[in-house]
């Protein structure tokens, strides 16, 4: 006994450690979780709020009521697909394409702009 050294009681310390972070962290998630607007089940069904996208040639309308111009070109984002973007702003995915015929979607770089009128 005389030769161990008292570093032997590090590791199951700080395994206790571990878990006690890891139950004050997994506890006040579930906190947090309940806490949240919405997060419990009503028991009611969800209702989606659809709103019309400026699709098909219609114009949008500023907040003023006043119509604006659809816009003419997107710039592409981090994680943004092909479908993703047609979804966004309103335009068919085929007439991204077809405008954009060299638009790899494997390849997409955040700061290209791409057509979509």
């Amino acid at each position: 006994m005389a030769g161990r050294s008292p570093a032997r009681f590090l590791a199951p310390l700080a395994l206790v450690a571990f878990a006690l972070a890891l139950f004050v962290v997994v506890s006040s998630t579930a906190r947090d979780d309940a806490a949240t607007p919405g997060a419990q089940d009503s028991g009611e069904p969800a209702q989606a709020t659809a709103t019309p996208a400026a699709g098909n040639g219609e114009r949008e309308r500023n907040g003023d009521g006043r119509r604006r111009k659809p816009r003419r070109t997107y710039t592409i984002e981090s994680g943004d697909t092909p479908s993703g973007i047609a979804e966004r702003v309103g335009v068919p995915l085929e007439q991204i394409l077809e405008l954009n015929p060299d638009l790899d979607p494997q390849t997409l770089t955040p700061g290209t702009r791409i057509k979509l009128r």
